[in-house]
């Protein structure tokens, strides 16, 4: 059985989507280097069941090392790819813009370049719904502009997705890019303001409040994700765009208010101005998604915060 690679392997998306895939029968190759953004025993935690399955195989390489990355590709031989590692964060990518492209768009020029030597039947690129900047619009369209990136993160993003059209092109592989919006669920990345709110708020200690609360964004629970790439993964076409969100923002003032509702503590908030980098709001339209490939978030944001907090205390 021919192995489908996912990148990220241990990080939020990465290992949902890997245990998804070996429930249904696939043969999994994951890869990741264990970046030191946030700790590794956390990915190792993410890791710990697909590393007990028998049709699992963990490689610890750079996205950066192209010999590395060959000798993946040469021993394998996947015939399909997911794309899900990346240096992420919108704020940190503003302090450490190289590092951010050395990864994103190099990491992701060696793995386009050796599915030209290696073929494979589809490449599957995590992109993010940071590319359409401060759009003009809302929700947002597979079909809007997004040359006006608002941080180095989405400028990487927006140039994995130009390299994905131009090897699409070049080798006629067929190419899908997810753009996703705010993920959240068990195993989120602590930086990210859901993750870091609930450990705050357990603690007793001020949450970072941007702004007046009214900036929003479309959180998305990660099984509603890992549905999304699924579905993409399946369904090869050319080259394809799509937006994987829940079509149904929530503001900061809510984002919290039902936290602390969920935890049944109030939150002492820190007021802070609006960051730089931060889009006001992020609306997914999906209905490319749903007709296309029968993507149908369902996860409730509230019953979604009361699962992270489940696993959040079992973890903490």
């Amino acid at each position: 059985m021919a192995a489908i690679l996912v990148t990220g392997a241990a990080g939020f998306i990465g290992s949902h989507v890997a245990e998804r895939l070996l429930e249904r029968g696939e043969q999994v190759v994951g890869l990741d280097n264990f970046d030191p953004y946030y700790p590794r025993p956390m990915k190792e935690r993410n890791l710990r069941d697909a590393r007990e399955h028998p049709r699992f195989r963990f490689v610890e390489a750079d996205l950066r090392d192209t010999e590395a990355i060959c000798k993946l590709f040469a021993h394998f031989r996947p015939d399909r790819v997911v794309h899900l590692a990346a240096k992420a964060g919108v704020r940190p990518s503003i302090q450490a813009p190289v590092a951010y492209a050395e990864t994103n768009i190099n990491g992701t020029l060696n793995l386009l370049q050796a599915c030209a030597e290696y073929p494979v039947r589809h490449f599957v690129f995590a992109s993010s719904s940071s590319v359409y900047g401060e759009a003009a619009r809302v929700p947002f369209s597979e079909e809007d502009r997004t040359d006006l990136p608002e941080s180095p993160y989405a400028a990487t993003k927006k140039a994995g997705e130009m390299l994905c059209y131009t090897y699409h092109r070049l080798l006629g592989l067929p190419i899908t890019c997810l753009r996703f919006f705010t993920a959240f669920g068990p195993r989120q990345r602590p930086d990210l303001a859901i993750h870091k709110f609930v450990r705050l708020i357990a603690a007793e200690e001020p949450i970072p409040f941007f702004g007046d609360g009214s900036t929003s964004r479309d959180y998305t629970y990660v099984e509603d994700i890992a549905d999304g790439v699924l579905a993409a993964l399946d369904s090869p076409s050319g080259y394809e765009i799509y937006n994987l969100g829940h079509s149904e923002p929530v503001s900061l003032q809510t984002m919290v208010e039902t936290i602390e509702r969920v935890m049944g503590k109030r939150a002492v908030l820190d007021r802070q101005p609006d960051q730089p980098g931060d889009v006001r709001t992020t609306y997914a339209d999906i209905r490319k998604a749903r007709q296309r490939l029968g993507y149908e978030p369902r996860m409730p944001f509230e019953e979604g915060i009361r699962r992270f907090v489940s696993w959040w205390s079992e973890t903490h």
